[in-house]
């Protein structure tokens, strides 16, 4: 049986992460475990949004405990399955160090948290925190968008400039998936110039080829200077259901994660990203 954290706050992106999760995993013997960071102290805006709360109380409130069992309450109301069990906890602590320590004594194998998308960091959101355990812990994310509803992923896109090595580690999470789910993975380069790849992307490349081997998928090649533009192309061309991508390479996930503030784009509201770590 696997164990999946989804941190809560109660709002309705939690809930449609929630809801999207519930049905993701539907199949599969999993343990939930809903989790409440208490944070009594909010980052202004102009902050860096890596930076969370710090807590100075040392009770949880009657108010927060009621509000997760109504939560729980809530979830086998709606899509209680003989798979699923479920597990709540409030903690007091910084939203990240709450996350990590959680992780660490249940054997948290996946999170699953829900964004408001690129607007969300101009604000103390849910998406702000997103983009704080995205970089600080090393544990496979999905992260759900604010308008994103759940669809089997039967095309994975996996966006990737090759300049980092994609070993077994890092796509193991992402083919159990593919294998679950009856996936075809979709590898994408953005070629934003024209420079052929290097012998490192190259060799980069081949070695991702090797560990898909034994799983549906496809490489494409995007000739378009902008990467936000090429991105939200491949994602309606190729009907793509789930994007994944790898955290170390920080720069080019943050590009097309956060960045993407147009009208016309609009794959960071309605698709799920999957954070893959070594």
């Amino acid at each position: 049986m696997q164990h999946i954290l989804i941190p809560t706050d109660f709002s309705k992106n939690a809930w449609n992460a929630t809801s999207y999760a519930l049905a993701f995993f539907m199949n599969q013997k999993t343990t939930f475990h809903f989790l409440n960071v208490d944070i009594s102290m909010q980052v202004n805006s102009n902050q860096d949004f890596h930076l969370s709360g710090i807590s100075v109380k040392n009770e949880i409130s009657p108010a927060l405990e009621l509000k997760m069992e109504n939560w729980i309450q809530r979830v086998y109301a709606c899509c209680a399955h003989k798979n699923h069990t479920y597990k709540k906890a409030i903690t007091k602590a910084s939203f990240v160090d709450g996350i990590r320590s959680y992780i660490s004594n249940h054997n948290i194998e996946f999170v699953v948290m829900g964004t408001k998308g690129a607007s969300g960091l101009k604000e103390i959101t849910i998406g702000s925190k997103t983009g704080s355990v995205i970089t600080r812990v090393h544990t496979p994310i999905l992260i759900i968008p604010e308008k994103a509803s759940f669809k089997k992923p039967l095309n994975i896109g996996f966006p990737t400039d090759f300049n980092i090595n994609h070993n077994h580690k890092i796509v193991s999470t992402l083919r159990t998936i593919a294998q679950e789910h009856l996936s075809s993975i979709k590898v994408l380069r953005v070629a934003q110039t024209k420079k052929p790849l290097t012998s490192t992307q190259n060799n980069n490349r081949e070695g991702l080829k090797q560990n898909l081997l034994d799983y549906p998928h496809s490489f494409h090649v995007i000739e378009n200077p902008n990467l936000a533009d090429a991105i939200q192309s491949f994602v309606t061309t190729m009907q793509i259901d789930l994007v994944a991508m790898v955290a170390k390479n920080l720069n080019f996930y943050q590009r097309i994660l956060f960045r993407p503030q147009v009208e016309k784009i609009s794959y960071h509201i309605t698709i799920p990203f999957l954070i893959l770590h070594e």
